[in-house]
């Protein structure tokens, strides 16, 4: 039986980790509603801004009313150079080149709106992927795993055989760092740990 005391919770996005992520943490939201963003990157924009901006925008393009409203954004970014989703495999393939063997920094953007009020949160973890033979690349490429993406690998999936040492957040490369998730959701009174009293 649901609780009348308790906000609803409205997660802006299509990502099945995301709420697998909330499920970990015993949270359910009662409705899943993927904002319809424009995502490209601006001419010069570096990652941390750029993800900022997308999960802003996403909070922002979803209809809360009196309900609290999570979106976020993750990006890898290899320096400078953001990579998104990779659009076919042999993007997949330049991207997994560019990371074979380097340190690269995941960055994933939160924002919670609960009526005109907005949390924002940004979290970074440096990754380093390990040097990559074209047989590993190639049997993980034919495991379709890159699709949908950011940087082109799913640590949780197939790839994370390539990741040997990452300095962060573990569920912020997956795509939302749980400490940080809960963190805003009870600045936005949302009960994660059950009623406070």
């Amino acid at each position: 039986m649901s609780n009348p005391s308790k906000p609803r919770l409205i997660l802006g996005s299509g990502s099945p980790r995301r709420l697998e992520l909330l499920a970990q943490i015993g949270v359910v939201p009662d409705a899943v509603l993927p904002p319809d963003v424009d995502e490209s990157v601006h001419a010069g924009e570096l990652p941390r801004d750029y993800v900022k901006r997308i999960a802003r925008a996403k909070v922002d393009a979803v209809p809360g009313d009196d309900a609290i409203v999570l979106c976020a954004d993750t990006t890898v970014a290899a320096g400078r150079r953001i990579m998104g989703k990779p659009a076919d495999i042999d993007e997949a393939r330049a991207f997994l080149t560019l990371l074979s063997g380097r340190r690269h920094n995941v960055i994933t953007a939160m924002a919670v709106k609960r009526g005109d009020r907005v949390w924002t949160r940004d979290v970074q973890t440096a990754v380093r992927m390990k040097r990559l033979s074209v047989t590993e690349m190639d049997a993980y490429l034919a495991t379709d795993d890159w699709r949908g993406k950011a940087g082109g690998y799913a640590i949780q999936g197939p790839a994370g055989a390539f990741i040997p040492w990452l300095n962060g957040s573990f569920t912020g490369v997956v795509g939302l760092p749980l400490a940080e998730a809960a963190t805003l959701l009870m600045a936005a009174g949302y009960p994660v740990y059950g009623d406070p009293r």
